[in-house]
């Protein structure tokens, strides 16, 4: 269900709109006072602005503020701005001037998918009703706090496939009970994609400038091959899981969506690191501090590459997956629960939650994983272990064989469909492109995967992903750059009203 749009809201988003500047194709361009023209802005391009004091960090955030009020209304993105924004802007300035810099995100917006836990003023939902009122995190997650140790300014949460899109099979991507129905920034009546489906819209109509995903398959890549961004998957271990709502431990990761792969090679830096409360971390070494000196316009070269339709034989690991997903979220979102407190301290009370109020939270799709999860046995029991074995065995050793055998840097393949029509009665379900896509074999094997825009379909951007062993983040990051530079296939949306 979107939020209705009061009369008093639309006015005041067209005097924002006039005051912003607005192209004759509709496009909301930078109010001049910004400094700097927001359209495509990359990180290096702020920062450099900054740097010259062409412009300040309120001064940006600002022009973002007024872009989301004349925009979201059409988009359905944002549920929450940061009443702090520009305070944190101010004084990230007022560092800037007494020559303080906290890392490679000084001043920089970012917004944060809504299952991502801040102790602030916002609220963190999943998309919930259920969770709207529980009490606000204690602490930030470690991804959070790792961006703002880099300087970055939290400009508010983004809309998502009500809790993370593991609720029903018949789910409609983008739509949650909070937020309502995400649209496509480029054809209004498409899906974004899920579930970070709110981080990829609002990024790709130029809302932030960058935004954070969540994965555990295709959550990141999906969205962002829809909305014609480049989306980076980690490696499992490189990115701290800890105060991310869960639905699997196994095969969770956050990462960035962005316009330009320099960006998310920033932001990547920004936010892997070692985290106690997260074991799997430990492996975090293995990455680095700083992926742009692998940000190299030849990147392709010498590189081998081998296509999707070589016989990639993950035969059993995409049903074990499934198998593993139904346990682990029950184990994962009960401690979530009863750490964070609130009325709703179980997946068994959240099942009654949905229930009691069937008439905003399911009118559109049930709850069938959540009740299929419900009754699953603990994760010491065999059948778990065994289909936790099956996933990750068969999908590591039929993308480590293959790329050995044929002594390949990366395999290729298409992100996923066209965007599909958004159907609140069958759901993604309904439609035929909804899973065509390439992201499960490094989703189940926790390898990384970056998609880049490729093209268009008329109107609907396409992705192609780059994936490959694990921690190979440097490698996918050449090539996906030479790849970004020789193409030059992203453009903007100009937020049409329907498909022709």
């Amino acid at each position: 269900m979107n939020k209705p749009i009061d009369r008093r809201q639309f006015l005041g988003a067209a005097v924002l709109a006039s005051l912003a500047g607005t192209s004759a194709s509709g496009r909301v361009l930078a109010r001049s006072s910004t400094g700097v023209d927001l359209e495509e802005a990359t990180i290096a391009s702020l920062l450099q602005a900054m740097a010259t004091g062409a412009t300040t960090s309120k001064a940006i955030v600002q022009g973002y503020l007024a872009r989301i009020k004349a925009i979201d209304p059409k988009l359905n993105s944002i549920v929450e701005i940061n009443p702090d924004a520009l305070a944190i802007a101010s004084e990230r300035d007022r560092e800037r001037r007494v020559g303080t810099l906290r890392g490679a995100l000084h001043g920089i917006p970012v917004l944060l998918k809504d299952n991502i836990d801040t102790a602030d003023k916002m609220k963190t939902t999943a998309g919930s009703l259920a969770l709207l009122e529980a009490p606000t995190p204690q602490r930030d997650a470690f991804i959070v706090a790792q961006l703002r140790a880099a300087g970055a300014v939290i400009l508010g949460k983004t809309n998502l496939s009500e809790w993370a899109n593991y609720r029903s099979d018949s789910s409609s991507s983008g739509w949650s009970a909070r937020g309502g129905q995400t649209r496509n920034p480029y054809v209004l009546d498409r899906s974004p994609c899920g579930s970070s489906s709110g981080s990829a819209a609002a990024t790709s109509a130029n809302l932030t400038a960058v935004s954070i995903g969540t994965e555990t398959n295709g959550s990141i890549v999906c969205p962002s091959s829809n909305a014609g961004l480049v989306g980076l998957k980690p490696t499992l271990g490189l990115v701290s899981r800890s105060g991310i709502i869960p639905i699997a431990a196994s095969q969770d990761t956050a990462g960035p969506m962005t316009r330009t792969v320099a960006d998310a090679a920033v932001v990547l830096g920004a936010l892997m690191g070692f985290d106690a409360e997260d074991g799997i971390t430990a492996q975090a070494s293995r990455g680095l501090r700083d992926y742009t000196p692998h940000l190299k316009a030849d990147g392709l070269q010498g590189k081998r590459i081998g296509v999707a339709r070589v016989r990639l034989d993950m035969t059993g690991a995409g049903e074990a997956s499934g198998k593993v997903l139904s346990f682990e979220f029950k184990d994962g979102l009960n401690r979530y629960l009863a750490r964070r407190g609130g009325a709703v301290k179980s997946l068994e009370e959240l099942i009654a939650f949905n229930v009691a109020n069937a008439d905003r939270e399911m009118r559109y799709f049930k709850q069938e994983l959540f009740l299929a999860a419900q009754n699953r046995a603990s994760l010491e029991s065999r059948e778990y272990r065994l289909a936790l074995l099956q996933a990750k065995t068969l999908s590591q050793e039929a993308i480590d064989t293959l790329m050995d055998k044929h002594r390949l840097d990366a395999i290729v393949g298409p992100s996923n469909g066209a965007a599909w029509p958004i159907d609140l009665v069958n759901g993604d379900g309904g439609s035929r492109n909804s899973y065509v896509a390439t992201s499960s074999p490094a989703a189940i094997a926790g390898y990384p995967n970056i998609t880049v825009p490729s093209g268009f379909l008329t109107a609907l951007p396409l992705g192609i992903s780059f994936w490959g062993r694990a921690f190979s983040e440097p490698v996918l990051i050449e090539i996906a750059y030479g790849y970004e530079q020789a193409t030059r296939a992203r453009r903007p949306p100009r937020l049409l009203p329907t498909f022709t």
